[in-house]
């Protein structure tokens, strides 16, 4: 099986590519219709969450540098408006796991958007070469990223079924950075949950990486515009735990009572994903009530 224990992706010497099939394109549809194999563990149980009494669809609509952008959308039937969720994946793109996530958060009452960040360049999720994979995302900046948050914003700004004025974010690995990154500029957002998304350069960063990974969310704490509750692998070996400690000072000394970093002392990076062999149950559902427990106070009042 393969195993990510880093939060950008597997080091050189963990990359070992499985021939399994795990899912084709689907016929007409935008996304890759599996788990992405890069990641996926052959043990894996993962959560399947069905779509009765909602509505999924594909959908595109203009980014700021006039790309098409596609996304994946789950909601509740009805008309709505719903509290809406953006979802940002990881580094394996809108893969199953994500779209499932997506239907998790609907089943709750909310409308959630998952946009497709790297496929101006390639769709990741079908791959297993890790390699090209980590060029796909290298190749998804800051800048472009927070264009396509914005662009989300303003397409959900103009659906029926949406509430507007009640929008949150969450992300994995990739996208937890993403969370931390969006919770600093949009204040339309309304609340956070970022999932063990890296705070700071590694120790072993080279200063190309520390200004390519800029802005990093320690230097963002004061900044945050609404709160934002991050959920952290006490034995992620990507994420020390004194980088942790770090970000929930800063958060303290600028003031920001309302965030903080819930640390699960046995976790590994990706507990939550329930594709990977990294899953741990009793973390991540923990994790998911934290997560519904901040949405439903600050989306649903």
């Amino acid at each position: 099986m393969t195993l990510i224990t880093r939060p950008e992706g597997l080091s050189p010497d963990q990359i070992a590519p499985s021939r399994r099939s795990l899912g084709a394109a689907t016929a007409g549809g935008l996304f890759f219709a599996a788990y992405a194999p890069a990641a996926f563990s052959q043990s894996a149980q993962p959560i399947a969450t069905d779509t009765a009494g909602l509505i999924t669809a594909d959908a595109a609509y203009p980014a700021p540098d006039g790309f098409a952008l596609p996304a994946y959308v789950a909601r509740p039937e009805g008309a709505g408006p719903f509290p809406v969720v953006i979802v940002v994946s990881e580094i394996f793109g809108v893969h199953e796991y994500i779209r499932d996530v997506c239907r998790r958060l609907a089943k709750a009452g909310y409308a959630a958007v998952a946009p497709a960040f790297f496929v101006r360049v390639q769709d990741p999720a079908p791959l297993s070469d890790m390699q090209a994979i980590q060029r796909i995302v290298a190749a998804a900046g800051y800048a472009q990223v927070m264009g396509d948050i914005g662009a989300t914003l303003d397409w959900i700004g103009a659906q029926p079924w949406a509430k507007a004025d009640k929008v949150g974010i969450t992300g994995f690995c990739w996208g937890g950075k993403v969370v931390w990154q969006a919770m600093a500029r949009f204040p339309t957002l309304d609340a956070g949950v970022a999932w063990y998304g890296r705070l700071s350069p590694a120790a072993t960063a080279t200063d190309e990486q520390k200004t390519a990974g800029r802005p990093w969310p320690i230097d963002l704490a004061g900044e945050l515009k609404a709160p934002v509750l991050g959920l952290y692998g006490g034995q992620d070996s990507g994420i020390p735990n004194d980088t942790v400690k770090a970000m929930n000072d800063a958060l303290s000394a600028a003031g920001r009572s309302d965030s903080s970093i819930i640390l699960y002392d046995d976790a590994p990076h990706g507990f939550h994903a329930d594709y990977r062999a990294s899953y741990r149950e009793a973390d991540a559902k923990d994790g998911w009530r934290r997560l519904l427990a901040l949405f439903n106070s600050r989306l649903k009042n």
